[in-house]
């Protein structure tokens, strides 16, 4: 066989490889793979956290887009036959077509800083195919995911986030622990979908849209933010005071207001 040249990570695909064996053996730890189950990784670039999952389950899936790295994970893993690589974009990716009605699938991922909050969103809509995600991002990401109402980085992505999944910020990962090392601290995120959603919305498109209008100018009251949608017997009917910010509001306060609107609106 012969040699096979290094790969250089590519900026276009925000890749940074994980290669602190330390790192690899905690983050394995937290995810808790257990034989059979269907573990679907993103991006396994080399393989480094995919072996020591695969070694559990004895079968995987991994999604990965660079074409180039495909060989070298089926050296580095060949012994693993029941490794399926999907050569594919995840943003584009249905990844609950890996999943059957006995068996919801676990995602795990070393996300690319560039696609990782509109990829996370993707997940989300396929949340109910979902057992659990563990990622690592960027940590500012994880921050925010996992930030609470009154919290500085609370905002758009922790509510949708939160709406579906109940949301963790496990431990940080320094750049050293990469190559090539990125300019920012990283951190392993647990999300775990919530298996019945304890604020259900009429409309989930309208919910993303009164969050989005929330958040817009996050410095400004709700009732300015919502100027328009809702009025001052609006407000007194929500219970809600329109003097706060929209980072006071918490999950079940934007769902309150989404329905409230959907019924108004008949």
């Amino acid at each position: 066989m012969s040699k096979q040249q290094p790969h250089k990570a590519r900026k276009r695909f925000g890749q940074n490889f994980l290669h602190d064996h330390g790192v690899i053996r905690r983050i394995v730890a937290c995810i808790g793979p257990k034989k059979g189950q269907r573990i679907v990784e993103i991006g396994p670039g080399k393989g480094a956290l995919t072996e020591g999952i695969i070694s559990v389950t004895e079968r995987m899936d991994v999604v990965e887009l660079d074409r180039d790295l495909i060989p070298i994970l089926k050296v580095n893993l060949f012994r693993f036959p029941e490794l399926t690589v999907h050569e594919a974009d995840a943003m584009k990716f249905d990844f609950a077509s890996l999943s059957t009605p006995e068996q919801a699938i676990r995602v795990v991922g070393n996300l690319p800083y560039n696609i990782s909050t509109p990829l996370i969103f993707h997940l989300l809509s396929q949340a109910n195919a979902i057992e659990d995600m563990h990622f690592m991002l960027q940590k500012e990401v994880v921050d925010r995911l996992a930030a609470r109402p009154g919290d500085s980085l609370y905002g758009r992505l922790s509510v949708m986030a939160q709406y579906y999944c109940s949301v963790e910020s496990l431990f940080i990962v320094g750049p050293e622990s990469f190559d090539p090392a990125p300019k920012v601290d990283s951190a392993i995120v647990r999300m775990t979908p919530h298996k019945s959603l304890p604020y259900p919305v009429n409309d989930i498109k309208m919910l993303e849209d009164m969050v989005r209008i929330g958040f817009q100018q996050r410095r400004k009251t709700l009732r300015n933010n919502y100027k328009g949608v809702l009025d001052t017997d609006d407000f007194s009917a929500l219970n809600i005071d329109p003097t706060l910010r929209p980072e006071r509001l918490d999950v079940e306060d934007f769902v309150r207001i989404t329905n409230y609107i959907l019924k108004k609106e008949g």
